[in-house]
């Protein structure tokens, strides 16, 4: 392989999420396939018992976990294909972790004590193979506050919402109609990455949403630009998707307070599909004129 043609591979493999190797040789899954195999057709192991003839041992398998186990925040699991020294696990977050968040999301009084709340938050399995907290970036008393869905790559490794090449994209669109980042405030519905920038499950959604819901009223923006499918969907309350809702203003209530949303096309979505850029500018003509009746009033 020429140095070019791996130099190739390896940008393909970071972009995709890939951002460390999980052994140091290859695994031959085949060679595990034939084990298991031959295991499974030994015959039983005969064991003697002082009371009673030989009997036949037959291979125990174990209980299945049930929903109502995981409803109760048990550890389950996953069963390996071949022996290993440790099983991965996956934790479910019983109503604890839940109520959790939600106090200390509303035990904040202030932007910093909600980073510092959020941070010191465990219930949320993201924030155990994310690098980074990415809370926010821009001037936080910005009349203008964009939401995206989560970090990427890029965010991750820096700590900061909309670095890599999504959020240079958004600078752009942000600078065609007057706006930079000290005139808008940036976050995230997430505020860990995802592995391999998977979407979020819905339960590290609800685990996530007090923050951001408690973020937007600390802030108190006079426009609310939620990017994205998840995010709309979850901010706004709504089973649409992005592309019906778009570009139509709504009502988000921050605590007491109406704040209008605009929903719209996230840049990540825009560099996957360029001929949309015409509906983003729509949106953003939009934003542009209703920041201006803002002035004006």
């Amino acid at each position: 392989m020429s140095p070019q043609t791996l130099a190739a591979l390896l940008h393909f493999y970071a972009e995709s999420g890939v951002a460390e190797l999980c052994d140091d040789a290859a695994i031959d899954r085949f060679e595990q396939s034939a084990m298991i195999a031959q295991l499974r057709a030994k015959p039983p192991v005969q064991v003697e018992s002082r009371a009673a003839a030989p009997v036949a041992t037959q291979p125990q398998t174990a209980p299945k976990p049930t929903l109502a186990a995981a409803g109760a925040g048990q550890r389950i699991a996953a069963q390996p294909l071949a022996p290993t020294p440790q099983a991965s696990q996956l934790t479910i977050p019983g109503e604890a972790a839940f109520e959790n968040a939600r106090n200390l999301a509303a035990s904040a009084n202030s932007i910093p004590e909600l980073r510092a709340a959020l941070n010191s938050f465990t219930g949320c399995n993201l924030r155990h193979s994310a690098k980074t907290l990415v809370f926010a970036d821009g001037n936080p008393e910005a009349d203008v506050m964009f939401i995206g869905e989560a970090p990427d790559r890029d965010e991750d490794l820096q700590g900061t919402p909309f670095v890599g090449r999504a959020g240079q994209l958004l600078d752009r669109m942000l600078g065609a109609i007057g706006l930079d980042r000290d005139s808008a405030y940036l976050s995230t519905l997430i505020p860990w990455r995802p592995p391999g920038n998977r979407t979020p499950a819905p339960h590290e959604i609800a685990l996530c949403r007090p923050f951001i819901e408690r973020h937007i009223i600390l802030a108190a923006p006079k426009v609310v630009v939620i990017l994205g499918n998840v995010s709309s969907k979850s901010l706004l309350g709504t089973d649409k998707g992005i592309l019906s809702l778009r570009g139509t203003w709504m009502d988000y209530k921050a605590g007491d307070a109406l704040i209008p949303a605009l929903p719209t096309l996230p840049p990540s979505y825009l560099l996957r599909n360029p001929a949309q850029k015409r509906l983003a500018w729509a949106d953003l003509l939009s934003l542009q004129e209703r920041l201006e009746h803002l002035k004006a009033d």
